[in-house]
């Protein structure tokens, strides 16, 4: 893996150990010559886990739509900041940019990122690693509705298999370094994308 992008929040939220776990996956990343793709901003979550990369002299480049540079107030101390003209091409290019995907804590914004990310994995769009750091059993709950969703029948237990789960940076990362993806359909081109 040479680049990850890193899906989380822009608030801070109220656990401080969210936070640190951010930074110190920013700075593991730099550290092991890992590039941060991640959405731009200075602030909450997002802002520290960029600040632990550029902490460790790391490459860091962030991918922002141009109507939310002011709303999130974008890192200006990036690697390279990349603006784009709306939400979904964010999300391309994200995914253009990284050879993996793993996703922190965050809301809305965060769950819609990962959820588009694993589905384009499920329908064979692309074979990424896909990481979830748990924090605190701050997913726990979501965990549970997935393995409802196989139970009830609308979820594949292959499917719900290629969310790699850990509760730690470095748990994770290995998962993610040891993921073996599922063999593509035969009719999916992955420039489908």
């Amino acid at each position: 893996m040479k680049s990850i992008v890193v899906f989380c929040g822009s608030s801070q939220g109220k656990d401080p150990e969210i936070v640190a776990s951010a930074y110190r996956l920013g700075a593991k990343l730099a550290q092991e010559g890992i590039t941060l793709v991640y959405g731009a901003a200075k602030i909450g979550v997002m802002g520290k886990l960029a600040q632990g990369a550029l902490d460790e002299q790391g490459k860091v480049i962030g991918v922002i739509p141009d109507f939310l540079k002011l709303k999130e107030v974008f890192h200006d101390g990036l690697t390279q900041l990349i603006i784009t003209k709306n939400m979904h091409q964010r999300k391309l290019k994200m995914h253009e940019l990284s050879d993996a995907i793993l996703t922190l804590p965050g809301g809305y914004g965060t769950m819609e990122e990962l959820f588009e990310m694993i589905t384009w994995a499920q329908l064979g769009l692309h074979q990424k690693p896909i990481g979830l750091l748990n924090i605190n059993g701050f997913y726990d709950e979501l965990l549970a509705m997935l393995r409802t969703m196989v139970t009830k029948g609308f979820l594949k237990q292959d499917h719900y298999d290629m969310l790699l789960v850990d509760n730690t940076v470095d748990g994770l990362l290995d998962k993610m370094r040891s993921y073996q993806p599922l063999p593509l359909p035969k009719w999916i081109k992955i420039e489908q994308l």
